[in-house]
């Protein structure tokens, strides 16, 4: 009697997964890299692998429907004549007018206006649209310059120097010719049709004394009045927030590996820079270490989805944090409504991220003049204050139950880590002992 060998079940690699070998193909078929938008997709240390402490008999809880728990903060105090004085610790991050459309970026200081909060203006310049809906607008200066002129300078609330972001720490940006319609060519003094890249680096300085000098002449252009930012991709946040702080910034934005880009390399995106959750604690130690806690506002963006992961980072010491992608899909972005549409892109509602085509069926990041009609910037903004004000009141119950009555007295005793390498991170201890990897030489 003969018998066969029973087959071997087939097993697909763990470093050649479908998705590597797709993209191997693809490179193969074109001769060229992918580019999309959107941050780091792969699996991260991230906010999920921390909790909070709650209270019980070592800690007093507040009653959540008596007690208050505030939200406000002050962004820009150090220098500035007027600083920002915001309702709740959630900004909305720069995304600039090209790169977004027009109706989007109206949506987004109408729902930062009814929520309290600030909007930024991102690369491209300052649209009518975006300052009259929004009370409170950061006017983003690039290494590009589109748009830029001392006249929006002085009608914005504050001035952000975007040194870097966190989806390409040292890269540039990229908005394709598709998108480049007569009103983003005319803003940003470029021939429409024509693909734009934006500088790595500002022009004007090449380091920290002559930010120092630029920062002088933002200041005197405003009056002195202005809060200045300093924004930097996540990939050095210590040594970039102490050379911010000397440069004499107002307010440092530090954005991790997981914050967006309308467009950029697939492999810059996944392999450069640091995760959020690594840049938050060296970043507040740099400001401790100057004695410029709490002097010096620190902001945090990128994967920020909820109010949970607003607590923690406010526990980890930062003032505020930014919101872009999660935005944006507050808009509508991605959203199932368009699932049909979606799937003749070649992607799913969730997955889509081709943002520099200019075909997003949401009218979201588009210029197409039929698409845009399908975001009413009213109702969309009303929707973007609704996830906001969602967010508040969620990291308000977390507060009250830890028993603080304010969201900026949480810290860091209040939270514990699930993984070792979060609790390395964040500086908190591994859950269920007292032991933070990387204290006392272990």
């Amino acid at each position: 009697m003969t018998y066969k060998n029973p087959p071997t079940t087939p097993r697909k690699s763990a470093t050649f997964d479908d998705y590597t070998l797709s993209e191997i193909r693809r490179a193969a078929a074109t001769g060229i890299y992918d580019i999309r938008g959107g941050g780091a997709k792969r699996k991260l240390p991230h906010f999920d692998d921390l909790l909070f402490l709650g209270a019980s008999i070592s800690r007093y809880p507040l009653e959540g429907y008596r007690e208050r728990c505030d939200t406000s903060v002050v962004l820009g105090s150090r220098h500035a004549k007027k600083p920002i004085e915001l309702k709740i610790p959630i900004t909305i991050a720069g995304m600039s007018f090209g790169s977004l459309s027009g109706p989007a970026k109206e949506a987004l200081g109408r729902g930062a206006t009814l929520a309290g909060t600030s909007t930024t203006t991102g690369d491209g310049g300052m649209t009518e649209e975006e300052r009259g809906h929004s009370k409170t607008l950061v006017y983003q200066y690039l290494p590009s310059r589109y748009g830029m002129n001392p006249r929006d300078l002085r009608r914005a609330d504050a001035i952000e120097v975007v040194v870097g972001q966190g989806a390409k720490p040292g890269g540039g940006g990229m908005l394709l010719g598709q998108k480049i319609s007569d009103r983003v060519a005319e803003m940003r003094t470029l021939p429409k049709g024509i693909d734009q890249r934006s500088a790595s680096r500002h022009p004007d300085w090449t380091g920290p004394d002559d930010l120092e000098i630029k920062i002088l002449e933002l200041r005197e252009i405003t009056d002195w009045e202005k809060p200045i930012y300093v924004k930097v991709g996540g990939a050095r946040p210590y040594y970039d927030t102490a050379l911010a702080v000397k440069a004499g910034a107002d307010v440092v934005v530090v954005d991790g590996m997981q914050g967006g880009t309308a467009a950029t390399q697939e492999v810059f995106i996944e392999n450069v820079g640091q995760p959020t959750l690594a840049c938050i604690r060296p970043a507040v130690q740099a400001l401790q270490d100057l004695g410029m806690h709490r002097k010096v506002q620190l902001i945090v963006s990128g994967g920020i989805r909820n109010g949970a992961d607003v607590a923690k980072a406010l526990a980890l010491g930062v003032d505020a944090v930014s919101i872009g992608t999660a935005a944006l899909v507050a808009l509508g972005d991605n959203d199932p409504r368009w699932e049909a549409e979606y799937n003749e892109l070649g992607t799913t509602a969730g997955a889509y991220d081709d943002w520099h085509e200019g075909r997003d069926p949401a009218g979201i990041t588009t210029q197409d003049p039929e698409l845009m009609k399908r975001i009413d910037p009213v109702a969309a903004g009303r929707r973007l204050a609704n996830y906001l004000k969602v967010m508040t009141l969620e990291a308000q119950t977390i507060a009250r139950a830890c028993g603080k009555n304010s969201l900026h007295n949480l810290e860091p005793e209040d939270l514990v880590a699930l993984t070792i390498e979060a609790a390395a991170m964040a500086g908190v201890p591994l859950a269920g002992t007292n032991w933070i990897p990387g204290k006392n030489g272990f």
